[in-house]
């Protein structure tokens, strides 16, 4: 779930506050913002407000101090990740008719909508494992996105590249397809965290959005406004023309077995991340929806997730220019 810096306010910054959310990171992820402060000190401009997912700061961008949503009566319990999980999922790019046909989707989008004319489909996996332990901190996850990366960033988006987190420490990782100009390695933040097991309780429970498939989702939404705090609950209306970011996560309303480990105890899988991306040229993302295949108990094999980054020091590396690419990028 992702973010960018005070010099780039407005809608091309607030786009990073989910990265997230994972969302989140998304992206994750979801999800993304502005450089961050602090009562005390300036945080780092490669610090984003995640709303509570990835990171602490910026607390008063949230709808209450704890940055926690209460629920209200008749609302769901929360739901939450497993310890560990791997899941493939597809990536809907959304940038025709998406006011009238929102997230979240239960698959494609509805079939008024044309794939390769009102969307683009890509693919991807994520990979989250909320035992790992290292000088980082606790926790670990990767997104990987196949050929076309999560396009939350002001540039095509046409390259492989890949989130990982590790502890607090956030790399971005891109591969032989990635634009001349970017390093095989950046740091993305010092301070962005996998979203915890729990982190659902950051999200306002939406009615509307579980209502779209049914009640077979419980959906969790909210648009944040140009001022960087929510401005609503729930995808409709659209904000995108009034310069909105969105960030929204589904999860399936009933348990269910996993289906690699039968004698787990049935969970609420989840179901789909649906946010904003840069909604104009190149990216060209109003929406985006990542829409999980087949999630699953499933441990992470480090040899070809974090090992990636194993080897990197954060403060050699150079710092990502993602948000701010060079002039003429």
């Amino acid at each position: 779930m992702g973010t960018p810096s005070d010099g780039t306010r407005g809608r091309g910054n607030a786009l990073r506050r989910r990265l997230a959310v994972g969302v989140a990171f998304a992206a994750t992820l979801a999800c993304a913002p502005r450089a961050v402060t602090t009562p005390s000190a300036p945080a780092p401009a490669d610090v984003y407000s995640t709303y509570g997912v990835h990171n602490d700061s910026h607390s008063d961008d949230c709808a209450s101090p704890s940055c926690v949503y209460a629920r209200g009566a008749g609302e769901p319990t929360d739901p939450a990740y497993p310890e560990y999980w791997t899941s493939h999922w597809a990536m809907y790019r959304v940038f025709s008719g998406y006011q009238k046909y929102p997230p979240p989707y239960a698959g494609r989008p509805p079939e008024a909508l044309r794939d390769g004319v009102d969307y683009q489909t890509s693919a991807g996996a994520t990979y989250y494992d909320s035992t790992w332990t290292g000088p980082q901190g606790r926790g670990a996850m990767m997104e990987h996105y196949d050929k076309f990366c999560l396009p939350i960033f002001p540039i095509p988006n046409n390259y492989t590249c890949s989130f990982v987190s590790l502890g607090d420490v956030a790399f971005f990782l891109t591969y032989d397809d990635r634009p001349s100009w970017m390093t095989p390695a950046c740091l993305f933040s010092p301070r962005n965290r996998p979203p915890a097991r729990d982190f659902i309780k950051h999200l306002p429970y939406s009615r509307e959005d579980s209502a779209r498939l049914g009640s077979t989702v419980q959906g969790y939404s909210f648009w944040i406004g140009p001022s960087g705090k929510p401005i609503q609950t729930g995808v409709s209306p659209d904000q995108t023309a009034n310069g909105g970011i969105l960030f929204g996560y589904a999860f399936e309303a009933n348990p269910t077995p996993d289906r690699v480990v039968p004698g787990a105890a049935p969970y609420r899988h989840p179901a789909s991340f649906y946010f904003s991306g840069v909604p104009v040229p190149p990216t060209n993302a109003p929406i985006v929806s990542q829409n999980y295949v087949d999630f699953a108990m499933l441990r992470p094999d480090p040899a070809v997730t974090w090992a990636q980054v194993a080897g990197l020091d954060p403060s050699t590396l150079p710092k990502c220019q993602l948000f701010v690419p060079p002039q003429g990028r």
